[in-house]
């Protein structure tokens, strides 16, 4: 069964940094695209950042230049190194990947169960 499991979340200060992680695990056959998104109360899922197979990166506006996604293939993560953090960035943030399972003859999406960022003083 594949899962998605994200940690690094918690407590910053404006102008602060995290690095939050997500780990697929399973019996896994192809990773495709890995995305994160962000859910802030009373909003709808949004999507922060997207990282192809490839490696090629796509970002939401609101944090060009101020994130950073990357993956390691070998070792099924990816990370999102967030600096310079604003309270508007405080979300519930997901992991979800496109992943064909062990002997699947198709890709589907896997979400995480999500890691709560808040950016106070």
């Amino acid at each position: 069964q594949v899962q998605l499991v994200e940690s690094g979340g918690g407590l910053a200060q404006p102008g602060g940094s995290l690095t939050l992680s997500c780990v697929v695990s399973g019996r896994i056959d192809s990773i495709g695209d890995m995305a994160w998104y962000s859910q802030s109360p009373g909003k709808e899922r949004e999507l922060v950042a997207r990282i192809t197979a490839g490696g090629s990166a796509y970002y939401r506006e609101s944090v060009t230049g101020r994130f950073t996604i990357s993956r390691d293939n070998f070792k099924m993560t990816i990370s999102l190194q967030m600096n310079y953090l604003k309270p508007e960035d405080t979300a519930v943030y997901y992991c979800q990947g496109n992943v064909r399972g062990w002997r699947m003859s198709m890709s589907q999406d896997y979400w995480g169960q999500g890691t709560q960022v808040t950016v106070s003083s």
